[in-house]
């Protein structure tokens, strides 16, 4: 069996164009070949929130590094696993662990595991991240609905479409004003009053940056200024492979500190380890929101 053990060096083609449909057929098909579930929704899971996959049952896991072709996560916090399995009877896929441009990874590599999910069946993603808390009205521990997103990244052209379009996966100008589901987020609105999860629940924009550094001061209030109410590393390129190929996505940020906006202050920095511990804080009624969510999708 092939196997991923380091970062390949991209050729041009790579760079430009990317994986071409067949190779991504290939490696959904070497997932099909090696596995009886036959998915059709699909779960991100954010730092911290890998225990989304863990309640999965009849699990079968393919660790990244011996999916052909796959990349491998090397963030801590993203265990980097591939998992199938069940919940209450619905087949499910979870990436334990995501890909970041900032471990040295082109953006549509990023975004390459939402086709594989496409080829696989996946007609609904769930994407979850942690994520900073522009809007001050937040509190950490917070759950936020992602209801757009501002792509920095792509305001100068890294978009993970970029590079000749295949059609078999969607349009070659694919709109994103609709990016996030509004009956899924409705859905989510619902499932979260029935689990008592109201007053954690938030909705709002988030904001993708390039990291790894965390925001400087003025550049969280420039964010801010521009609608932000979150910021991260991730996710608004998957979202943009998910809606390009035409899978329904539903977003949720989880807070995991609250932005420090005035300079010169003497608040804690933000640091990673703050992240994960918020994800472990919060996993219980990320776990059950999503839960319920996944029990209720086809009246979405």
């Amino acid at each position: 069996m092939s196997s991923v053990k380091s970062f390949r060096k991209e050729s041009i083609e790579d760079v430009i164009d990317g994986y071409t449909y067949e190779r991504i057929e290939s490696i959904s098909k070497f997932l099909l070949d090696r596995t009886k579930q036959r998915p059709d929704i699909g779960i991100i899971c954010g730092t911290g929130m890998g225990g989304l996959a863990d309640m999965l049952q009849e699990k079968e896991i393919f660790p990244y590094r011996d999916i052909p072709d796959f990349p491998v996560s090397t963030v801590p916090g993203h265990p980097g696993r591939l998992v199938f399995g069940k919940l209450n009877g619905r087949s499910l896929v979870c990436m334990q662990g995501r890909f970041h441009v900032y471990e040295g990874y082109s953006v549509w590599k990023c975004a390459m595991p939402v086709r594989v999910m496409k080829l696989i069946g996946v007609k609904t993603l769930i994407v979850t991240n942690a994520a900073g808390g522009l809007n001050q009205s937040f509190t950490v521990g917070d759950i936020m609905l992602i209801k757009d997103h501002i792509n920095f990244p792509g305001f100068g052209g890294d978009n993970p479409l970029r590079g000749r379009n295949d059609d078999r996966w969607g349009p070659r100008f694919p709109p994103m004003s609709n990016a996030y589901n509004l009956g899924l987020r409705q859905l989510a609105r619902t499932v979260a009053k029935e689990l008592d999860l109201e007053k954690y629940l938030q909705e709002g924009v988030y904001c993708l940056l390039g990291g790894p550094s965390y925001e400087t001061v003025s550049e969280m209030m420039a964010l801010r200024l521009l609608g932000a109410d979150a910021v991260g590393m991730s996710t608004a390129h998957e979202v943009i492979a998910a809606r390009h190929c035409g899978i329904r996505v539903l977003g949720i940020s989880l807070i995991s500190n609250i932005c420090v906006m005035e300079h010169d202050s003497e608040k804690p920095l933000a640091n990673h380890e703050e992240v994960m511990e918020t994800g472990n804080h919060r996993r219980k009624d990320l776990e059950e929101l999503v839960t319920g969510i996944i029990m209720k999708l086809d009246t979405a």
